[in-house]
């Protein structure tokens, strides 16, 4: 692994800039620390995997255009967040299963006042999920579902019994984005992560409640007619994001672009 921005001075580079070093957990930790938020804050940000040329999946998932430090950053940001929000059709497409504890992120974890495991909160209008997975009956910490005041009363119930906490974050059927943002930090979710689907990731852009964004470059071409990172309504004018770092592996660009 190396860092190619921010540019460094000093010579020779610092030893986990070298691209023959695996960086520890810590060292990614530390590259991807959420910015220190005020008692009232929050930090929205997005980790995503795109090929060269655009695609955001092959064959419906993105596992295959990923790659190992790929995963591991996956999974360092994710041990970082207070919650993971993603999509029902992600839930569906990918078997979205309840995050879990790990020992190497304890510590940091315990420092921050974070529980063992960060909450996936599953943004949802219909309630179109299966309410008998693990993901519901068995987190470590209560999964959340994120929907409108006008959810399926029936399927409200089932995700209750299933012991999921159901967020109210829209006056209709539909979710506002930025109110479930809000809605997620008023329960003490601050650091947040959203892994998609495109969709997902789509409105948080429209809605203007993107903090950063975390981008995989995949060195890898897929053609066909797969989605992009991101998807749905478009914006008026493109919102400008300022780079905050990129590092590099085996061809791979783990890139982070932040709100300016």
């Amino acid at each position: 692994m190396r860092r190619l921005f921010p540019v460094t001075d000093q010579t020779p580079a610092p030893p986990q800039d070298r691209a023959d070093r695996e960086w520890s957990l810590d060292e990614l930790a530390e590259a991807y620390a959420y910015p220190v938020l005020g008692t009232d804050g929050h930090w929205l940000r997005a980790n995503m995997v795109s090929t060269l040329d655009g695609a955001a999946q092959h064959d419906g998932r993105s596992q295959p255009i990923s790659g190992e430090t790929d995963m591991r950053i996956f999974g360092t940001l994710r041990a970082l967040a207070d919650v993971v929000v993603v999509g029902a059709e992600t839930v569906r497409q990918e078997g979205y299963r309840p995050a879990r504890a790990r020992e190497a992120f304890a510590a940091r974890r315990a420092a921050a006042g974070q529980g063992p495991a960060p909450a996936i909160a599953v943004v949802t209008a219909r309630m179109d999920l299966d309410f008998s997975l693990p993901l519901f009956t068995s987190p470590l910490v209560p999964t959340l579902v994120v929907t409108g005041a006008t959810a399926p009363a029936d399927r409200v119930a089932e995700a209750l019994k299933a012991g999921a906490e159901v967020v109210v974050a829209g006056d209709g059927a539909a979710v506002d984005p930025a109110r479930a943002v809000r809605e997620l930090a008023e329960r003490g979710l601050r650091r947040q992560l959203t892994e998609g689907g495109p969709r997902l990731l789509g409105q948080f852009v429209a809605a203007d409640a993107l903090d950063e964004l975390c981008l995989t470059i995949s060195p890898m071409l897929a053609a066909g007619d797969a989605q992009r990172i991101a998807g749905g309504p478009s914006v008026t004018v493109p919102h400008r994001l300022a780079p905050a770092s990129v590092l590099e592996e085996a061809g791979f660009l783990f890139t982070s672009y932040r709100r300016i």
